[in-house]
């Protein structure tokens, strides 16, 4: 196969340009920075930062010491308190980067910050931009940044399929054009690579993540040797709303946190007996209660009629979007919700700096693992981790001297061979919802892992072998916990196991030697389509 080539001088290349990414860009300026991103800029914001409002200990009478408290109470004893106190600490900072940016936040009466409450917090501290435009007004505003700063060399309709490494050190990327599968790869070396690439969700066939956040990132690390951490702790957002759309749009916390009651079908309110803090219960919480009343038939809704005025257009504009486009007026009738695939708490293994264990590599946003969120993210904390981690990586990059970039040829990733077997992303997504999803148990994680193994060792297209590989890391690691902790629920191990209160570390090959492992078990029982 024929390759194009781009040389670099060891520029700093960052894969990904949402909000991890552009911010990151912007803190090494005026280093040069080549910054790839998959859609034309500022159209590449995954659903759980578009769709997010931004925590951030600001309002009289709480603190950094509260908010790192609440991570780490919702963490289920896997989160590094040190590292939690640190991004709760660095939280005015970055406030303060995007009102210069000039994001405007919502504001009280008197001019101070307008705060809400979400899940899990104790205190108000959730920012907002019109009630749910936060993470489009952080998106525009550092995109404009971007555009303007002449440090930064963007190249848009691309993303990586491969990072290469020379003697344990990146060296460089494969990169392709984006939605085009036959298109040859284009080389680009590099000494130092940022990946920000998002999430997982795409993965799952409900969710709240469009097509880019698919676990490309997390797949090409793992590929290249780099640790990845917490794999199996997958965050379902309890309230998308479920119009057949995909994604689906996220209903915002912060409607909850204004009063807005879960409901079913009989207009009870199933959370009471569930949560002392009913509708505003940890997510992971709220998402098996709703998944409960969907399996009973009773239906799930979000009921925000006491809520919403006729200015919701104003103050919630996400939401009425959604709402037009699926016929539904929020403001009379309740709306239909389900979970659905929202926040990865797992991903590369990075430091406090960003650095992941390959040495040039760094990872920030949904990509890294960074040990703040443990086994339950909390709202408002996606957005803020981004900008902190990037700052970091930007601190901790800034100055360096790299060596030059090693000529590439030969060092393409070889194309696999064999037939492309008959699933395709679809059935992938369908595996990883009904099996490795909300509620879990051994016998369809082994399924599903059989199956996801077979596809990773044999698919032909760059893009499909790079989600099963991180579906494997999932599944691997899902199977391997036998606990429910956090986000991460096992019926067949419905409590939590103390010998099991530690982080996840994995790799490739790890993941790879459980499936192994399992297809070598002898079948002791009938596929489930024959027992009954």
């Amino acid at each position: 196969m024929d390759h194009d080539q781009i040389e670099t001088t060891g520029d700093v290349v960052i894969v990904g340009a949402s909000v991890a990414g552009l911010f990151c860009a912007l803190k090494l300026a005026p280093q040069p920075v080549i910054l790839i991103s998959a859609t034309p800029l500022g159209e590449q914001a995954f659903g759980a930062t578009m769709q997010a409002d931004i925590a951030a200990a600001v309002a009289p009478g709480d603190s950094p010491e509260d908010h790192a408290a609440d991570m780490i109470a919702a963490g289920g004893g896997l989160v590094d308190e040190a590292i939690a106190l640190e991004l709760a600490r660095d939280g005015l900072a970055r406030i303060e980067d995007l009102l210069r940016l000039g994001v405007a936040f919502d504001r009280d009466h008197k001019g101070a910050f307008a705060t809400s409450r979400a899940a899990a917090h104790a205190a108000r501290r959730i920012l907002s931009v019109r009630g749910d435009f936060t993470g489009q007004a952080i998106v525009a505003a550092l995109t404009d940044a971007v555009r303007a700063t002449p440090s930064i060399r963007v190249i848009e309709g691309h993303v990586a399929d491969a990072l290469l490494t020379e003697t344990g050190a990146v060296c460089g990327l494969q990169l392709r054009k984006t939605g085009d599968r036959a298109a040859a790869p284009v080389l680009m070396a590099a000494r130092a690579v940022v990946l920000a690439t998002g999430g997982v969700g795409h993965l799952f066939a409900t969710t709240t993540n469009p097509g880019h956040a698919n676990g490309t990132g997390l797949a090409i690390a793992a590929r290249a040797g780099a640790v990845i951490a917490d794999p199996e702790f997958v965050q379902f957002h309890p309230t998308a709303m479920m119009t057949g759309q995909d994604p689906s749009p996220v209903v915002s916390e912060s409607l909850r946190g204004a009063g807005a009651i879960l409901i079913n079908r009989r207009g009870q309110r199933f959370m009471l007996p569930r949560h002392p803090l009913v509708d505003l219960a940890p997510r992971d919480t709220v998402a098996r209660g709703v998944l409960a009343e969907l399996a009973a038939g009773r239906g799930a809704f979000l009921d925000a009629r006491d809520v919403l005025d006729d200015d919701v257009a104003e103050r919630y504009p996400m939401l009425h979007r959604a709402c037009v486009g699926a016929g539904l007026d929020p403001t009379r009738q309740p709306i239909p919700v389900a979970p659905a695939a929202h926040f990865h708490m797992g991903g590369i293994a990075v430091d406090g700096s960003g650095r992941s264990s390959i040495d040039g590599l760094w990872a920030a946003g949904e990509a890294a693992a960074t040990a703040t969120d443990g086994a339950n993210h909390i709202a408002g904390n996606a957005l803020l981790a981004a900008l902190v981690f990037a700052n970091r990586i930007a601190d901790d990059i800034s100055g360096r001297t790299f060596a030059t970039c090693p000529a590439l040829s030969g060092l393409a990733i070889a194309e696999p061979v064999g037939a492309d077997p008959m699933l395709n992303v679809r059935t992938l997504r369908e595996i990883m919802t009904s099996q490795v999803g909300v509620i879990r148990d051994e016998e369809g994680l082994a399924e599903a892992i059989g199956t996801i193994a077979r596809l990773e060792r044999n698919i032909i297209d760059p893009a499909l072998r790079n989600m099963a590989t991180a579906a494997l890391l999932i599944a691997t690691a899902a199977w391997s916990r036998r606990e429910s902790r956090g986000a991460h629920c096992r019926a067949d191990c419905p409590a939590e196991n103390p010998s099991f209160a530690q982080r996840t570390m994995t790799t490739l090959v790890a993941a790879r030697e459980i499936a192994d492992e399992l297809a070598a078990r002898p079948t002791a029982r009938l596929p489930r389509s024959l027992s009954a």
